[in-house]
């Protein structure tokens, strides 16, 4: 089979960085799916691996971690699937990634594809949409349903894959007052596009535009990017008893004490702690895909695809690392077709 792969962690910018290689295809076994892979997106987990990561000498790594395709053959101990199913998932961190024309991947992190979507608009979501779902409700524990409530939820770097997604499931699904951060004109369009009830700029100081523009304080707080260098403004903004939870890896180390005075809870959120630790609760990522497939079919939520790579191939991939790289992508960086 056809895939792209790396022997030794590179700069995007060298030749070796991804490649166009032939592997053996992969035997689906036990709790495994065989999927024909059909798009992809691009994550920052993706260049962050890519940058940091060798694989055994000689061998060589497949990354990829977000994928729309169709079932081919499944694995003895498979009960929600069959062969001709469309599935869209995120993979599990610790197994070889996606991209690649077949990809096996335990059933359990699994969901049936939107109905409404195409391949490469259901490719942009499956990441992202687990991160923004087990953040939100999981460890900031915001209670999905309209009833009224005091509580605000502000959401730094909104316009990129999981700001995208947790946007609109926030302001879709919640009563929260929904405040989004950007800092270019057509990225705050696009966040207010989403959902977001006010949109901040993440260039300046976050605690006086909050105060400025008189809004409440601030209760829950999903840092998704440059945590080390708003962490200062987020202890100061945040309400006492409030939640902080991120996505990121701070450059230096934040000081927890202070959150101590206000009794503030800081929440880590990472999508492959199920699949990586094989948890007893593993099947959630099955049921929120599914739930949130339906959203997608009732036109609550819409895929977060900003651009469109063409097909899946070292060139392209490394454009997509690059742009990643670049901190400038809008929304969800798709490849499709081999």
């Amino acid at each position: 089979m056809k895939a792209i792969a790396y022997q030794h962690a590179l700069p995007i910018a060298e030749p070796n960085s991804l490649v166009d290689i032939t592997l053996p295809a992969p035997v689906a076994t036990g709790h495994d799916l065989l999927v024909e892979v059909r798009a992809i997106s691009v994550n920052p987990v993706d260049a962050k691996v890519r940058a940091n990561v060798s694989p055994e000498p000689g061998e060589w790594k497949v990354l990829g971690w977000d994928v729309a395709g169709v079932v081919q053959a499944v694995g003895p101990d498979v009960t929600l699937f069959k062969p001709g199913d469309r599935v869209w998932y995120a993979g599990d961190i610790s197994r070889p990634g996606a991209n690649a024309e077949l990809h096996l991947v335990d059933e359990r992190i699994v969901g049936h594809m939107p109905k409404s979507l195409s391949f490469a608009q259901a490719a942009a979501l499956p990441l992202t949409t687990i991160t923004a779902w087990e953040l939100l409700f999981d460890r900031l524990q915001i209670v999905p349903g309209k009833r009224p409530t005091h509580e605000t939820l502000l959401i730094t770097g909104a316009a990129g894959g999981v700001g995208s997604i947790l946007t609109q499931l926030a302001s879709r699904l919640t009563a929260v007052k929904v405040i989004g951060t950007a800092s270019r004109a057509e990225t705050k369009e696009w966040v207010a596009s989403l959902g977001a009830h006010h949109v901040l700029d993440h260039s300046q100081s976050l605690a006086d535009q909050i105060r400025q523009a008189g809004l409440r304080p601030v209760t829950h707080i999903a840092s998704l990017t440059q945590t080390d260098q708003h962490y200062a403004d987020l202890a100061e903004l945040i309400a006492p008893q409030g939640k902080l939870s991120l996505i990121d890896d701070p450059a230096v180390p934040i000081d927890v004490m202070k959150l101590k005075r206000k009794s503030v809870s800081l929440h880590w959120e990472f999508m492959f702690t199920r699949s990586l630790f094989q948890t007893s609760d593993m099947l959630a990522q099955h049921r929120l895909l599914t739930e949130v497939a339906a959203l997608i079919d009732a036109g609550v939520i819409r895929s977060t695809l900003g651009q469109h790579f063409g097909n899946i191939n070292a060139g392209n991939l490394k454009r997509a690392h690059a742009l990643l790289e670049s901190g400038k992508a809008r929304g969800k960086i798709v490849l499709e077709g081999f």
